[in-house]
């Protein structure tokens, strides 16, 4: 059956539609202005200016935030739909250029980014000068679907079922330290001299605690995680510093002549490394290039190690 539209009665204003989605998502006006690189009067009149067409109130201002009226609530759910439909003609869209010219937008850690991907990433540049990168540097996992990068590197299989994950390699992590850390403290190789070391803590420190149990079996005290810090790199520094003992991937700490790796009987600890773009993508030919180049670069230095 052919469902007949009336073509005419259709007047919806998108741009307005998609500014009330990203003020919902974003919880105010000024970050909605953020996300969408526009202004926050400007998103101020496309709501409002929605709210008239439809003759209903989105929003409530409780304090200097927004709340969504029963209204708003009713109309996001059918908004959002529309924004990931949106999402999708531009992917199909994307997907089907032939060109192998443009920017491809890469998402890794960053000690993925910082001294895994410069090399790979250098030789690409060589090899097609036509394409240009964008490196988003972050621990955090980027939305593949609403196009904070085209291809990520994790260390986690991908659960979605519209997105293309590898496995491209499995690498894995040991505990390091420097030599004037090991000095002060003596050697480091059991258990028990485990217990009286100083660690660094990604972020949360009580976490921590449970991933030791989990990652080797062994027990550790919250105390002895005398640093937390989000940044992987800071980390890696102090640990050159001979404040602590860091686990690090041993891409990295193989690589590195200030420290050497400590508790040599501890098991290695699994660090695989997964790429993963969404489905439509995979038929550009530039993004085929280079989600295979990157594949084939990783898998390579897997075995040269």
């Amino acid at each position: 059956m052919h469902f007949c539209m009336d073509w005419k009665s259709l007047n919806f204003d998108w741009n307005r539609a998609r500014a009330f989605l990203v003020t919902a998502e974003e919880g105010s006006f000024s970050a909605a202005a953020r996300a969408l690189a526009s202004t926050q009067p400007t998103i101020g009149r496309q709501v409002s200016a929605l709210e008239e067409e439809l003759g209903v109130t989105l929003f409530e201002r409780i304090g200097t935030g927004l709340k969504l009226t029963t209204s708003g609530l009713e109309l996001l759910e059918h908004v959002r739909a529309m924004g990931t439909a949106a999402s999708k003609t531009s992917f199909a869209a994307t997907g089907q250029s032939e060109s192998i010219e443009g920017n491809v937008c890469i998402t890794a850690s960053e000690a993925v980014a910082h001294y895994i991907l410069p090399p790979i990433l250098s030789r690409l540049r060589l090899d097609h000068p036509g394409i240009t990168l964008e490196l988003v540097v972050s621990n955090e996992v980027r939305d593949l679907h609403h196009r904070e990068a085209d291809i990520a590197l994790r260390n986690f299989e991908p659960t979605q079922p519209d997105l293309i994950a590898k496995k491209v390699r499995n690498s894995t992590a040991h505990f390091y330290a420097a030599p004037s850390y090991i000095e002060r403290m003596g050697p480091l190789k059991s258990k028990e001299d485990l217990s009286r070391t100083h660690l660094f803590a990604f972020e949360n420190s009580a976490r921590m605690v449970k991933q030791y149990k989990s990652f080797i079996g062994v027990d550790v005290a919250q105390e002895q995680f005398v640093v937390e810090t989000n940044n992987h790199l800071v980390m890696w520094e102090m640990c050159k510093q001979g404040v602590g003992v860091c686990l690090m991937m041993d891409d990295v700490g193989s690589q590195e002549s200030k420290v050497v790796k400590v508790f040599p009987d501890f098991p290695s600890i699994p660090v695989p490394i997964w790429m993963v773009c969404h489905r439509e993508l995979q038929t550009s030919r530039r993004l085929r290039l280079v989600f295979d180049y990157l594949a084939q670069a990783l898998a390579c230095r897997e075995r040269e190690q």
